[in-house]
């Protein structure tokens, strides 16, 4: 569970960030799931977009994932939301999260 403070600096980095992934008319697959797992424990925070044809409701599709995926819900907002989940591995830490 991050804090407060720990996830406004989370939403500091993901502001400048472009999605990295789509989610469209197919909805939550498997297969999003998996590549957003996998982009996890190579960045740590990730940007996801959810396009218009969806029909998804933005934070209750943020939640799911992140319930999913052992992900922190950072950020939620329009059709974009962004997660954080910290790297398994050692070499792939790249972001350092504020002392609670």
């Amino acid at each position: 569970m991050i804090t407060g403070k720990q996830r406004a600096f989370l939403r500091k980095l993901g502001h400048d960030m472009q999605p990295v992934f789509q989610i469209g008319k197919d909805g939550l697959t498997d297969t999003v799931a998996a590549a957003v797992d996998e982009a996890l424990e190579k960045r740590e925070l990730v940007k996801i977009a959810i396009l218009e044809n969806a029909m998804l409701d933005t934070r209750g599709t943020c939640d799911e994932l992140a319930k999913r995926l052992g992900a922190e819900p950072v950020q939620a907002i329009g059709g974009r939301f962004v997660l954080y989940r910290r790297s398994g591995t050692e070499k792939n830490r790249k972001i350092e999260l504020p002392r609670k």
